[in-house]
C-alpha cells in the first residue's frame, strides 16, 4: 500500500492563487495593526482556501513486478574450440540455477548464433531482441557467457537501452595461441587461362609467438594441390594462381599448424575467382550450299560469346570450266592455316554436310583426330554425304566417329524422339514438346542409317535408328546429328521445333560447359540455404554428405525434380568452406566473406567487453583460472548501486517496478468533517468578534 496527499481544486488555479494571496495580505495587515482576533481570522480564511483546493488522501494498491535478467549464451563457431562449449553449458546451467533461487527475478536465456552473413558474433543484437518487450525500468541486468570475441559491442552504455549491470563471463584459457591467414588482396574475376595474384599474410598470436618464423604454405585449386611454398609470418606474400576453367575456381591456401594452437580452421583462407571465358571460337565448314546451312550460321552468330569462322566449299580444286583466275571472286580455302597452324585455337569444329572432295588432304584429318583427343570438339551434321563414297567415315576421322554408316539413306516422314537416355541427358532433357507422344514438333523426312560403335544415343529416328549420338574421345568430345532436316524446325514447318535449345546445348556440351555435364554435383547459395543439385544418367543416387567448416558432417537426401536432375537443400549458419560429396563426385562452396570476422581473432579475452561492463557497474572476468578450474561467481540481489561486482560475486539490480491495481481517495474538506471544521472556525471567529 502507498499513501499520498493529493489536491483537486474546486476553482481554477488562478482563482485559488488569487485567494491565497488576498488571505496572506489581509493576515499580514491584521497582524501589523495588531487587530483583535487576527490569528483566528487568518486561520478561518486559510481553512476556506484549503477547502477550495479540495485536498484528499489517496491509497494506491500496487503489486511489485519481478526484475528481468537476460543470460546470453554465445553459441558462435569460435565457442566450439578447446572445450569452450562444455564450459559454456556448465556455466549457463549453474548461473540459471542461482538466479532462479533469488526471489523477485525473471530469467530469460538467449542464444547468440552466427547468421551466416559473415557479420561475426552478434550478442547484443540477440540481447536487444530478447528484451524488446520488457520496459527498461524492469531490466535487472545481463550476463553474457562468451569467449569475448563479440562484434557488435555498443560504444556507450547508453546505447543498451536500460540502466542495469552487464557482466561478461569469459570462456577459454589465458595461455592460448593461434595461427591464421589474413587475405590482403584477392581478385574476383579472371580470364580463363590467365594468371592472377593473391596477396596474404600468415599471422601468429598468443604466448610464445612472433613474426619471422618460416611456414609451409600449400595452395589448392578445386581441392587438388597445385603448389607448395614457404612464407614468413608477419610478412605479406604474393602468390600467382592460374584460372583453369570457366565458373568458380576455388583456391585454398593452407598454412601448416602451429604447435598447441587453438584451431587450424583459420589456417586456411579460401578465394573464389570467377573464370570468364574469352569468346568461344567455332569453325563451321559447309560441304556445299543447302537449305539448312543458314540455320547453323544464324544460331552461332546470334550468340555474342561465339566468334564464328564459316567457309562453304563452292568450287572444288579439280573443277575446270575455263574461267580465268582473275575473274573468280571466290576465296581460296586456307586449309593449312586452319587445320594445321591454328587448329588448336578453335573450341569447336563443325562439318555441315561435308563431302570428301580433295579439299582437305588426309594429313589434316589426322590433325583433327589428334585435336579431339587433346581436348577439342567436332560436330558432324550429316545428310546423304555421310552415307556415300565421299563420307568422312572413310578418312582418318573414322576411329573417333561413334556411328558407322551402312550406306542406306532413310527417306520417310518421322518424328525425332528422345531415347531413354535422352530423357535424362542435360542436352536433350526437358526439350519443349518432348513430353507428348508423338513430340509436339514437326516431322523430318531424311536420316542416315548407321550402326553404333560407341557413344550414347540421345535421339532416335525412323525404326529407332540413332539420330543424335554423343561420345567422349580422349580429352575431347564428338557429336553426330544424322539428319540434315533440322532446318525444318527453324523454318516453322508444321509448327517448327526446339532447334535453338537443342543445337545451342549441343554446341556448349561439346565445348565442355560445366552446366551440361552428364554426371555433375553442383552447389549454390540461395539466401540462407545451400541448394545442392545432382545431374546423373543413373536411376538412383545416394545421400549427399555435407561437411561444414567446423568439421560437422550432415547427410542430405535429394529428391528427383525431373528425369536426371535431383535437388535438395540445407540451411547454413556457419561461414567458411563447405565440402559436398556423393559417391566419387565432389563440390566445394565458400559461404560468407573471404576474411570472416568470426575467425579474425579466436583468442579468448576479457578486454573487448571490459569498457562496457565497467561503465554499467558490472565485471568482465574469466571462468577458468590458470590451473583450469571452473570458477562460476556467486549471484546476489542488490538495490541500485554504482558497483555490482566484487571478488567472486556479481550483482543484479532489484528494480522497484510495480503495477497499479487501484486507487482509493478520501477527501478531507468535503463532507461532514470539513463542514464541521469550517463552521467551528467561523463560530469561534464570530464569538471572538462579538466580545
Amino acid at each position: 500500500m502507498v499513501w499520498s496527499l493529493s489536491f483537486d481544486p474546486l476553482l481554477p488555479l488562478w482563482a485559488l492563487i488569487t485567494g491565497a494571496i488576498i488571505t496572506l495580505l489581509l493576515t499580514g495587515l491584521s497582524g501589523y495593526l495588531n487587530l483583535r482576533g487576527w490569528l483566528l481570522r487568518a486561520f478561518t480564511m486559510a481553512l476556506l482556501v484549503l477547502a477550495l483546493s479540495n485536498p484528499a488522501i489517496e491509497r494506491e494498491d500496487r503489486e511489485p513486478l519481478s526484475s528481468v535478467v537476460a543470460v546470453v549464451v554465445d553459441k558462435s563457431q569460435s565457442q566450439r574450440l578447446d572445450g569452450r562449449a562444455e564450459t559454456t553449458d556448465e556455466t549457463a546451467a549453474e548461473i540459471q540455477r542461482r538466479i532462479e533461487a533469488l526471489p523477485g527475478f525473471d530469467l530469460r536465456v538467449l542464444e547468440a548464433r552466427n547468421s551466416g552473413s559473415g557479420d561475426g558474433t552478434q550478442v547484443f543484437q540477440t540481447l536487444s531482441n530478447g528484451l524488446a518487450d520488457v520496459p527498461p525500468e524492469r531490466v535487472g541486468g545481463a550476463i553474457i557467457i562468451t569467449d569475448g570475441q563479440i562484434h557488435d559491442i555498443p560504444e556507450t552504455a547508453g546505447a543498451l537501452g536500460f540502466d542495469a549491470p552487464v557482466h561478461g563471463l569469459i570462456t577459454g584459457r589465458v595461455e592460448e595461441r593461434d595461427r591464421r591467414i589474413v587475405l590482403d588482396k584477392a581478385p574476383r574475376f579472371g580470364l580463363v587461362g590467365s594468371e592472377q595474384t593473391v596477396s596474404l599474410t600468415v599471422v601468429d598470436q598468443g604466448q610464445g609467438t612472433g613474426p619471422g618464423d618460416q611456414v609451409r604454405l600449400t595452395v589448392k585449386r578445386d581441392g587438388s594441390v597445385i603448389t607448395e611454398r614457404m612464407a614468413t609470418t608477419g610478412a605479406k606474400i604474393d602468390i600467382p594462381v592460374e584460372i583453369a576453367h570457366g565458373g568458380d575456381n576455388i583456391f585454398e591456401f593452407d598454412a601448416e599448424p602451429l604447435e598447441g594452437e587453438l584451431t587450424t580452421l583459420n589456417n586456411r583462407a579460401v578465394v573464389t575467382i570467377d573464370g570468364i571465358r574469352e569468346n568461344l571460337r567455332v569453325l563451321l565448314v559447309s560441304g556445299s550450299p543447302h537449305a539448312g546451312e543458314r540455320t547453323w550460321r544464324n544460331l552461332l552468330k546470334s550468340d555474342a560469346s561465339v566468334d564464328l569462322v564459316h567457309f562453304t566449299i563452292l568450287r572444288p580444286p579439280e573443277k575446270q570450266d575455263g574461267t580465268p583466275i582473275n575473274q573468280l571472286s571466290l576465296i581460296a580455302f586456307p586449309t593449312r592455316e586452319l587445320f594445321s597452324v591454328k587448329i588448336d585455337e578453335f573450341d569447336l569444329i563443325i562439318f555441315d554436310r561435308y563431302v570428301r572432295r580433295g579439299v582437305l588432304p588426309m594429313l589434316y584429318f589426322d590433325n583433327i583426330a589428334r585435336y579431339v583427343r587433346d581436348g577439342g570438339a567436332v560436330l558432324l551434321a550429316g545428310g546423304p554425304d555421310y552415307a556415300e563414297g565421299g563420307s568422312l567415315y572413310r578418312t582418318p576421322l573414322a576411329p573417333i566417329l561413334p556411328a558407322r554408316p551402312t550406306g542406306t539413306i532413310l527417306e520417310q516422314p518421322f518424328h525425332a524422339t528422345l531415347a531413354n537416355l535422352g530423357e535424362r541427358h542435360p542436352v536433350t532433357r526437358g526439350l519443349p514438346g518432348s513430353e507428348q507422344d508423338p513430340p509436339a514438333w514437326s516431322r523430318w523426312f531424311r536420316a542416315v542409317d548407321t550402326e553404333l560403335d560407341a557413344g550414347q544415343t540421345l535421339m532416335s529416328g525412323p525404326s529407332d535408328t540413332p539420330l543424335l549420338v554423343l561420345n567422349r574421345e580422349g580429352e575431347g568430345r564428338v557429336a553426330m546429328l544424322l539428319s540434315d532436316h533440322v532446318w525444318l524446325w527453324a523454318r516453322g514447318f508444321e509448327g517448327g521445333g526446339p532447334h535453338v535449345p537443342l543445337l545451342r546445348r549441343l554446341a556448349h556440351w561439346l565445348m565442355q560447359e560445366p552446366d551440361l555435364e552428364e554426371e555433375a554435383l553442383n552447389v549454390s547459395l540461395r539466401g540462407p540455404e545451400l541448394v545442392i543439385e545432382r545431374q546423373t544418367l543413373g536411376e538412383t543416387i545416394d545421400n549427399v554428405t555435407v561437411v561444414s567448416p567446423t568439421g560437422d558432417s550432415t547427410d542430405v537426401a535429394l529428391t528427383e525434380q525431373e528425369p536426371g536432375l535431383w535437388r535438395g537443400g540445407l540451411p547454413v549458419t556457419e561461414t567458411g568452406l563447405f565440402a559436398i560429396s556423393e559417391g566419387d563426385m565432389n563440390a566445394l562452396i565458400h559461404v560468407g566473406p573471404q576474411n570472416p570476422r568470426e575467425y579474425t581473432d579466436v583468442l579468448s579475452s576479457t578486454e573487448p567487453l571490459a569498457p562496457l561492463t565497467k561503465a554499467t557497474g558490472g565485471a568482465s572476468e574469466r571462468l577458468r583460472d590458470i590451473g583450469g578450474d571452473l570458477n562460476v561467481p556467486r549471484v546476489v540481489s542488490m538495490r541500485e548501486s554504482a558497483n555490482y561486482a566484487g571478488n567472486g560475486w556479481i550483482g543484479l539490480k532489484a528494480t522497484e517496478a510495480s503495477v497499479l491495481n487501484g486507487i482509493d481517495r478520501y477527501p478531507l474538506m468535503i463532507g461532514l468533517f470539513g463542514l464541521a471544521l469550517l463552521l467551528g472556525a467561523l463560530s469561534l471567529t464570530w464569538y471572538r468578534e462579538g466580545r
